[in-house]
């Protein structure tokens, strides 16, 4: 568990690591690059690389802030990996259940499986769970729609790294959409223009948006503003803090 430089979250927590690329967002995965590179460093916790690896030991982790923090569940893994024991998974919930002062974002391009999971009972939502989707271009739009027919409360998308225009998106039932282009030695040109139109689109729908950052070999030099403005809008939901 660590502090994180992630602009819409707090703090990183991973009862996971390591994964599988399956589709065009994960060609550059800045995950497995870390992670090799932790492993390089002698970290026990990446002796594995980039290859799935559970980490019970950290499952406690969460029940030692007391005070209220935004988790990002698995920023170095996907916690509906198919290698995952649904029996694991069960758990990661059950903590995030039992800390209903913690905002916990859990993130999945494997939308299929999470449905599956939801459809049959195994996921126990609670307020502070928002689950989303990674939407990188618009072969992957179907993953919205498998995300809007879970019991997840709170629900998100994150267009990152978006590598494709996202036009006639349907953000029925959708809370919270994260926008950002690809980082990194080689990344993959985002246009102003498919930034624009999903904003346009959020605010048509009254989505909160959140503009990350433009990318590109220095993302710090690019920056994050957009049209003049920094866009940081988040999901509005006071009963996250509540005990449920």
């Amino acid at each position: 568990m660590a502090n994180s430089s992630i602009e819409w979250t707090e703090m990183t927590w991973n009862p996971t690591t390591g994964c599988n690329k399956i589709s065009a967002g994960c060609k550059f995965c800045y995950a497995e690059i870390f992670a090799k590179r932790l492993q390089a460093m002698g970290l026990e916790k990446y002796s594995n690389g980039f290859e799935l690896t559970l980490h019970p030991d950290v499952l406690e982790e969460p029940f030692k802030h007391k005070k209220s923090k935004v988790f990002f569940v698995n920023s170095m893994s996907d916690l509906f990996h198919k290698d995952v024991p649904i029996d694991f998974l069960r758990k990661v919930f059950e903590v995030m259940r039992r800390n209903p002062h913690h905002v916990f974002q859990v993130l999945t391009k494997r939308a299929d499986l999470l449905r599956y999971y939801d459809a049959e009972g195994w996921l126990d939502w609670s307020h502070n769970i928002w689950m989303g989707v990674s939407v990188e271009n618009e072969k992957v739009m179907g993953r919205i729609d498998l995300l809007r027919q879970t019991g997840a409360r709170v629900k998100f998308l994150s267009c990152e790294p978006l590598i494709g225009p996202l036009p006639n998106l349907n953000l029925k039932g959708i809370d919270w959409v994260i926008v950002g282009g690809e980082s990194g030695r080689k990344p993959r040109p985002m246009k102003p223009e498919w930034v624009t139109d999903i904003k346009e689109q959020c605010l048509q729908s009254d989505t909160p948006f959140f503009f990350k950052q433009w990318g590109g070999t220095n993302k710090k030099k690019a920056g994050r503003e957009l049209d003049g403005q920094i866009w940081s809008e988040m999901p509005e939901f006071p009963e996250l803090f509540e005990k449920v």
